[in-house]
């Protein structure tokens, strides 16, 4: 049988190249569309622009599914510039495959778009799953312009007029804990081994997260599972406050205390660092309603088993 056909746009960053690793050994070929192809690249790469139709449209005619994965990283200082960046890369990416899945003889069967699950109210109470529609911005939070990235994006999925055989659900990722080098489960972990894996701000704000590996199966899922349609939340079942996250981070790299950061240096920290603290401060309390509710299972659904399964990884100790 030959393999089906996936295209991942935006794919060459961390969580492409994560799914195009998973799914190629599982009967699928992973293309990758990119600014700047390679020619030694581990999957086939084709140029696009993420902005405008050209030849990579072809590569959609026939395939089973497209990933859209494009955007800017939200992890930097929200100047005007990057503001227009974050947002222009989110909804022209999204916008211009709508218009190329329109024009195929052989439209594809799926249509992911990666969106965020920082779309929900801030909370540290009611737990979000895909029935919640409160997207209100919280001051607190400074969240405003996120939640507003977050709703463009979804619209310009909306809006996309698609061939009735093509379904599409809107991702909405969590933080995705992983191995690779320069992700957040990489830097957490050094905050912790230096003893300031203390609690951010008041530490009561709560964190939702996935493991690399169910990040990967819960897509593979979803694509197989053509009912999922609509927002999905890809987050584990049991998001935890930002101190529990801290604490399981000292317990698991042996970090005998960890300093705490109050809200003030994390600006400090935050402006040094050219990023913003809303990506710490937000309370994301969302679970995965429509996986659980298609039966999905996770094999990793505390923090514990997530954080011990990758600490074991990066210091080569078998994890019990």
């Amino acid at each position: 049988m030959s393999a089906r056909r996936v295209i991942l746009a935006g794919g060459s960053g961390f969580l492409g190249q994560l799914l195009a690793g998973y799914l190629q050994p599982r009967g699928w070929e992973p293309i990758v569309l990119t600014r700047s192809p390679s020619a030694n690249a581990r999957f086939r790469e084709i140029a696009w622009n993420a902005r405008t139709p050209g030849d990579w449209t072809e590569s959609l005619d026939g395939a089973e599914a497209v990933i859209n994965l494009a955007g800017r990283s939200v992890n930097c200082r929200f100047t005007p510039e990057n503001k227009r960046l974050v947002m222009d890369s989110r909804v022209d990416s999204t916008r211009v495959i709508g218009e190329a899945i329109t024009r195929c003889a052989q439209p594809p069967r799926t249509w992911l778009n990666a969106s965020t699950a920082t779309i929900y109210k801030h909370s540290t109470g009611i737990a979000h799953d895909e029935a919640s529609t409160d997207f209100r911005p919280t001051p607190e939070a400074k969240d405003e312009y996120s939640v507003q990235v977050a709703l463009a994006w979804e619209k310009a999925l909306d809006d996309a007029v698609t061939p009735p055989g093509t379904r599409k659900a809107a991702l909405r990722v969590t933080l995705v804990f992983g191995a690779v080098a320069g992700g957040v489960f990489q830097i957490l972990r050094r905050l912790a081994r230096l003893g300031l894996g203390g609690k951010m701000g008041s530490g009561q704000q709560y964190v939702s997260w996935i493991h690399e590996r169910d990040f990967c199966r819960a897509v593979e899922w979803v694509l197989e599972h053509p009912e999922l349609t609509g927002p999905v939340n890809l987050a584990a079942p049991n998001p935890v406050t930002n101190a529990e996250m801290m604490r399981t981070f000292r317990r698991v790299c042996g970090a005998p205390f960890g300093l705490p950061a109050i809200e003030w240096m994390l600006e400090v920290g935050a402006f040094v660092m050219r990023t913003e603290t809303e990506l710490l401060l937000k309370s994301r309390r969302v679970v995965p309603g429509k996986l659980l509710a298609s039966g999905f299972q996770f094999e990793f659904s505390t923090m514990e088993e997530a954080l011990r399964e990758l600490e074991a990884r990066l210091s080569d100790r078998p994890h019990h």
